[in-house]
């Protein structure tokens, strides 16, 4: 299945959103979101800097990420980007793919 990072940041109407449900309300509808479309949501945090949230989602293909990406962006509550996560053995795999490159130039 699938992983993402998923960093996201509230606009003034998202903070205000979770300054009423709290930060557990906001991540169980975190999770009732990523449940709907067959994922989970595997953790979630909240942080001081660029981004206000953080979470690794496990999804059942990119369609289903996507659709709960757009979900939360129309609101216009958060802006967000996901990032595919990819594992030590799915590396192993590519560093034994053949690949047929061309540097530019050569």
């Amino acid at each position: 299945m699938p992983k993402y990072l998923v960093q996201a940041s509230y606009t003034a109407e998202g903070v205000k959103g979770l300054l009423a449900d709290g930060g557990t309300g906001r991540r169980t509808a975190v999770e009732n979101e990523v449940k709907s479309c067959g994922g989970t949501l595997e953790w979630m945090y909240y942080a001081f800097g660029e981004g206000d949230l953080y979470c690794v989602i496990d999804m059942p293909d990119h369609v289903s990420m996507a659709a709960t990406a757009l979900a939360a962006r129309a609101s216009g509550a958060v802006e967000s980007k996901a990032v595919v996560l990819i594992t030590p053995e799915e590396i192993d795999a590519a560093t034994k793919k053949k690949v047929d490159f061309r540097p530019p130039g050569e």
